[in-house]
């Protein structure tokens, strides 16, 4: 009997597995268009402890009034980001040059051909395609913001209705009370992990913008976007976004001094913000493993790519809170957690 269980399980692991993976073209913009809700939903809260706001203006005009203002702001994010992608691709010619230059540098110092070596492993070096893939991805997430707005929207329109019929399905006040709880309980952890998350992602984006643009790296703007973005990413994240404008810097310099001021001050920023002012701001609110942190990223990195490694740990949450429901799955939540208090 127990291994029948285990392959039921195994079976509906995998369905689910191959279910995340395929679907991911609606999945992914439907989730993201839920954390935009959430984030309506915070800016609702806001707009409530303005008195003249909160006396008149029901819920539903807040709600709208935080979406539009969400919107104004990701059309804004999104024209800045496209005008320095296109400045970017039409600089491409330039940095090649500079990348050629850089390699000859490199081989006179080690007294190898590094030319040679490079093109042995990774065969005609072309950083212009590096770039346009790059910008081929940004291009295709900008390009999904529509159907993620569209799915808050219809997300914002629902919720009105959602409670309803949830008293509908449970009847029994106690279920009620338990559902709604449940609820609450994924809705604010979410929710603070989303405001106190972005609040630090804008403080390193915006420091990073200004060490950058002092530097004169092009187009600090786009590296600042980046790194606020890849800051969402546990671990990994903060480590990428000191990299890859550090490496940019060689190519569009010719020279290490640049790129090594970018990888100090961008990673003294990175640093500071990641080993004091977050904690700090955060403390253990997530309440997850730092284990557990790293197999999530690996997992849902896997599943889909970027975008699941930037929503590892707020899927995790909900996972650990879930489980902490119900009594058979109570220990794996437990184990889970950062130290077992659930």
């Amino acid at each position: 009997m127990n291994l029948q269980k285990t392959a039921y399980l195994l079976i509906i692991c995998i369905c689910v597995v191959v279910t995340l993976i395929y679907g991911q073209t609606i999945l992914v913009p439907f989730i993201l268009g839920l954390f935009l809700w959430f984030i309506g939903r915070e800016m609702q809260i806001a707009l409530d402890r303005i008195p003249f706001i909160k006396k008149y203006f029901p819920d539903w005009s807040k709600m709208i009034l935080s979406l539009l203002i969400i919107i104004s702001v990701l059309g804004f994010i999104s024209n800045i980001i496209t005008s320095n992608i296109n400045f970017l691709a039409q600089s491409l010619d330039k940095y090649q040059p500079n990348l050629n230059l850089i390699i000859d540098q490199l081989g006179e110092f080690s007294n190898m051909n590094v030319r040679d070596r490079l093109q042995g492993f990774t065969g005609n070096l072309e950083f212009g395609s590096i770039l346009r893939s790059l910008f081929a991805s940004l291009t295709s997430i900008i390009s999904n913001a529509f159907m993620i707005i569209l799915y808050a929207v219809f997300v914002l329109l629902e919720e009105a209705n959602f409670r309803p019929k949830l008293q509908a399905i449970f009847v029994e006040k106690g279920q009620q009370a338990k559902v709604d709880n449940l609820l609450e309980r994924i809705g604010d952890s979410i929710s603070s992990y989303l405001r106190l998350k972005t609040l630090v992602s804008v403080i390193t984006g915006a420091l990073s913008f200004f060490a950058l643009w002092m530097i004169g790296v092009d187009a600090p703007e786009f590296w600042a976007f980046l790194i606020f973005i890849l800051n969402f990413i546990p671990t990994i994240g903060s480590l990428v976004g000191t990299i890859f404008p550090a490496i940019f810097c060689l190519f569009q310099f010719g020279t290490f001094l640049p790129s090594i001021l970018v990888l100090s001050i961008v990673g003294l920023i990175q640093i500071f913000i990641g080993n004091f002012l977050e904690p700090k701001l955060m403390g253990s609110s997530m309440n997850i493993s730092p284990l557990v942190t790293i197999l999530a990223l690996s997992i849902w990195g896997g599943i889909w790519g970027v975008t699941g490694m930037i929503l590892s740990v707020p899927i995790t949450v909900v996972a650990i809170i879930i489980l902490s429901q119900f009594e058979k799955s109570k220990p794996l939540a437990i184990m889970l957690s950062e130290k077992g208090n659930i």
